[in-house]
């Protein structure tokens, strides 16, 4: 059903989408539904488990492994790379209901993108430049990164389309623009 719900979602949003709708496409009848979620929110809030919450423990590796902030901007922005061209329609739905109509998803992105803020902020803090920072600065930090990553995965998903930068154009951007945020906290006098 979540497949079938996604490939609906490539033209509209979740809030226009019908229950009947995702039952014709799966073939199973409409009470056959019932056994498996609430109703469509519900539904949303699984795509939305199934699209990032799968990449906690990736990151978490990515932030563990790499060795110093280059190694791990240019590796950051290749795994977002590879997510994108392999899922496309997951990071489509997401972007797409960030900001969406529908309340229980908007929520539930909000708060895996805030788990991916906290984890980026706990790897952070074990560095020896977070000496002098205090908790909120570090989480501020690792939002700025948490919202280049989403930006990043949106200009890739627009690249693989054919519409705006090219993927090495958006790479590239995405590099320096971790970079600069990385220098910002270089210097950062609280």
């Amino acid at each position: 059903m979540l497949d079938a719900a996604l490939g609906l979602l490539e033209e509209q949003s979740l809030s226009s989408l019908g229950l009947r709708e995702v039952t014709r496409a799966v073939g199973i009848t409409p009470a056959a539904f019932y056994r498996h979620f609430r109703d469509i929110p519900d539904l949303g809030v699984a795509l939305v488990e199934q699209a990032l919450g799968s990449l906690h423990t990736l990151v978490t590796s990515l932030l563990t492994e790499q060795d110093g902030a280059e190694e791990r901007i240019d590796t950051s922005v290749e795994l977002i790379q590879r997510y994108v061209r392999a899922h496309p329609a997951h990071v489509r739905f997401v972007a797409r209901e960030r900001y969406g109509g529908v309340r229980e998803v908007r929520l539930a992105i909000a708060a895996q993108l805030n788990l991916f803020t906290r984890e980026v902020a706990d790897a952070l803090s074990a560095e020896a430049a977070a000496k002098d920072w205090s908790p909120a600065e570090l989480h501020m930090l690792a939002g700025l990164f948490v919202d280049q990553m989403v930006l990043t995965a949106c200009a890739f998903l627009n690249a693989e389309l054919g519409e705006g930068p090219s993927p090495t154009e958006v790479a590239d951007t995405a590099r320096a623009r971790m970079r600069l945020v990385q220098l910002g906290r270089e210097h950062w006098r609280g």
